[in-house]
């Protein structure tokens, strides 16, 4: 034990080790993050024999957790690559460069599982590059940042579901469909008032 522990606590494993613990640490916490969404989801909306769904459930949240520990492992081992070769100095651009190798390489497959995890970082990344004039203090940002954000997204969310509906997801565009294409037509006063159609 006391040989393990010298190995682990040694400086000249620690690129290694984080390489090791990076992909434990996608894995978990891919599964703690799937399992539960994976589970309600398949009460909710699926239909099939107990066994498909449990199959479901695991096939989802092993697809997530490897996903996430995999691109783990490849953004420390790029970041780490390119360290060295920068004189053990990491630059700017190196963060970059890993995450659109690991990127392509883990998530460019296009399949339910994948698609969610990018949809929800695209998100969050737009949100983030919004908030850089505010943080940086260019001139009037808070003010117009925001509200500009929103008028964009809106804008063009509006102009893709009148004129290249098929290209919104699925989910999404029932959603417009509902409120803004059955909200055109009605029969009478119930399907004005009470009743869609």
């Amino acid at each position: 034990m006391d040989y393990l522990n010298g190995f682990i606590l040694d400086p000249r494993h620690h690129d290694l080790l984080s390489i090791l613990k990076g992909f434990r640490n996608g894995v978990v916490y891919g599964a703690k993050v799937r399992f539960p969404h994976a589970l309600v989801m398949t009460i909710l909306f699926k239909t099939g024999s107990v066994e498909s769904k449990a199959k479901g459930i695991f096939r989802a949240t092993k697809q997530h957790a490897q996903n996430l520990g995999t691109f783990a492992a490849i953004y420390k081992t790029l970041m780490i690559v390119q360290r060295r070769f920068n004189g053990n100095k990491e630059a700017s651009i190196h963060p970059f460069i890993a995450g659109i190798i690991g990127g392509y390489y883990v998530f460019g497959e296009n399949n339910s599982i994948n698609q969610q995890i990018i949809l929800y970082l695209f998100s969050r990344v737009v949100l983030a590059l919004v908030k850089v004039p505010v943080k940086r203090q260019v001139v009037d940002a808070p003010q117009h940042t925001y509200p500009v954000f929103a008028a964009v997204v809106w804008g063009l969310v509006m102009w893709l579901f009148r004129h290249e509906t098929d290209t919104v997801q699925p989910s999404l565009r029932a959603s417009m469909e509902y409120i803004y294409r059955d909200s055109d037509t009605w029969s009478s006063l119930k399907t004005l008032l009470w009743h869609n159609k």
